[in-house]
């Protein structure tokens, strides 16, 4: 098993603006991350996936690696046939809900017309399509429809399903998992904590992901996607927990003289 990692741009809400994006890209590239790239900034309905932007995102993505967090505004086909054409080419997987494809987490009610558009718009561009967790059941039907589609496994999301344990979403989503969210909680909400808070998820379930992977053998892009405080204070702790503590294997390694806090926004 290979893990690589990058970073949701989820941790810089908040502080993020029009002139920030190379320096979020910077300052992860420099600590050995890739970037998770959201649609929009918090509070605006721009989407950075729009062919205008293609030139900077490549610019400011160079040698890096990129995944692509679906638009989840209800994109039209020809707003996913734009995004996949971005991801493509980024060289970057696609993470998305199942609603961003018209598929409902209750079982029986989807779009599969609209799905199956997408999923084969996807293929055509080689472009892996990773479905992120939700309903369990649900996810197990998209899977079981469409043979070329992806899990990304929710970590946080998993954690606190009353109706399905922790290890349930690793057997039955492992084998086909491309992705994982890395987050963490107290087991009530999603709170998208760093991995490894106290009182968070048992050691046990971390464990066991890590060892159910490695017997898949899948390569499996990592994101830290977390709630914003200090980026580089949530960076360094999920690195503590995950690799220090965890022995999570393939560390990033950052750039000689990386300080965390080098990263000024404008």
């Amino acid at each position: 098993m290979k893990i690589r990692y990058v970073v949701s741009t989820m941790v810089f809400w908040w502080r993020e603006h029009h002139l920030s994006f190379e320096q979020e890209c910077d300052f992860l590239k420099s600590l050995g991350f890739g970037v998770e790239l959201w649609a929009t900034m918090k509070g605006h309905n721009d989407c950075r996936y729009e062919r205008r932007n293609w030139p900077r995102l490549r610019e400011a993505t160079c040698d890096m690696l990129v995944s692509l967090y679906s638009r989840n505004d209800g994109p039209t086909l020809n707003e996913w046939q734009e995004q996949i054409q971005c991801a493509e080419m980024l060289g970057a997987p696609i993470v998305a809900r199942m609603e961003s494809l018209c598929i409902s987490g209750r079982l029986g009610i989807a779009d599969w017309g609209f799905a199956g558009e997408v999923v084969s718009m996807a293929k055509d561009h080689n472009v892996k399509l990773c479905v992120e967790t939700g309903s369990l059941p649900a996810l197990v039907q998209v899977g079981e429809r469409f043979d070329t589609i992806h899990y990304c496994l929710d970590t946080g999301c998993a954690n606190i399903d009353p109706g399905h344990s922790f290890n349930e979403y690793v057997d039955r989503l492992a084998d086909r998992t491309a992705y994982l969210h890395l987050t963490d909680n107290y087991g009530r909400l999603d709170d998208h904590e760093p991995p490894g808070v106290k009182g968070g998820m048992a050691r046990a379930n971390w464990d066991y992901l890590l060892k159910r992977l490695d017997v898949s053998g899948n390569e499996v892009i990592g994101a830290l996607e977390m709630l914003p405080c200090l980026p580089g204070t949530m960076i360094r702790q999920s690195c503590e927990f995950l690799f220090d503590e965890m022995g999570w294997p393939n560390r990033p390694a950052r750039l000689p003289g990386c300080d965390e806090n080098h990263y000024r926004p404008i």
